[in-house]
């Protein structure tokens, strides 16, 4: 078979591809879908209960029991500050990990060792990582700081090496062609051109890390899921509806205020539809 001919079989095959495979993968992944369901047994759910087990709930958690307010805000603050000093030091240690990770940057026997440790750290959420800690050093908020710090090397770890390698190739090839060295490249031309990138990425680790913060208190890794455990144990759930309360307000400003903020570092001049 000619070189012309390999490259029209080619062609052929690409096209065929492209008008059969994406039906194909929608089917399997609906086909997928439809086992699942059956095999998790979700077709036979009873909600039969669920009015009365909500009326309970209701009863028992309205009126809230607002005496517990000050306890919340308490929670609160040291939930904030776990999940800035964990994402602080996530962000600043995963740096190097994911510049070496970085195909276009490092060989790849560095690399691929690099992405096997982002991995493993990604591998288990922050609650487990949590867990593991408050075995090893007890509970209180250390081990949500280190819970959320590995966890945050892994995630955005991720994030950042996909953003260097989407980088433009030009200048790093100009600029290593004048006999840069590598350090050199990194600092004046890759950490530049990526540093909207990453900052919008702290920002956005800093708002999942608040969210993962809270939960994480459950397991005893401080913060205010330490206190809505302690009130789930003894059935107080109108104390506990009013950490809630507090955990989704905060929330939802620290997500607007993310918003803004990488809005501003990304240069994005659009306003929100409720401005």
């Amino acid at each position: 078979m000619s070189e012309s001919e390999h490259h029209a079989t080619a062609a052929t095959i690409r096209a065929t591809l492209g008008t059969f495979g994406r039906p194909l993968i929608f089917g399997l992944a609906l086909l997928l879908a439809i086992w699942s369901i059956w095999v998790l047994e979700l077709h036979g759910t009873d909600f039969s209960g669920g009015a009365e087990g909500l009326s309970f709930l209701y009863g028992a958690a309205i009126p809230p029991e607002m005496s517990v307010l000050e306890v919340g805000l308490r929670g609160l603050l040291e939930t904030l500050y776990i999940a800035y000093v964990g994402t602080l030091f996530g962000v600043v240690l995963s740096l190097p990990v994911s510049l070496v990770a970085s195909r276009n940057l490092f060989p790849w026997y560095l690399t691929l060792p690099a992405r096997w440790l982002l991995a493993v750290l990604r591998v288990l959420p922050s609650i487990l990582w949590a867990v593991i800690f408050v075995i090893l050093i007890g509970t209180g908020p250390a081990a949500g700081v280190f819970a959320i710090t590995l966890y945050t090397i892994g995630f955005v770890g991720k994030l950042e090496y996909e953003a260097f390698e989407g980088l433009d190739s030009a200048p790093i090839e100009a600029v290593s062609a004048l006999g840069a060295t590598r350090l050199q490249v990194l600092r004046f031309v890759v950490l530049p051109q990526a540093i909207n990138s990453l900052i919008s990425q702290s920002m956005f680790m800093f708002e999942y890390n608040v969210r993962h913060a809270a939960a994480i208190g459950i397991v005893g890794a401080g913060g205010i899921g330490y206190y809505i455990m302690g009130y789930l144990d003894f059935l107080q759930y109108d104390r506990v509806i009013v950490l809630l309360a507090i955990v989704f307000l905060a929330v939802l400003i620290i997500d607007e205020l993310s918003y803004r903020l990488r809005a501003l570092f990304l240069g994005d001049t659009r306003t929100s539809l409720s401005s």
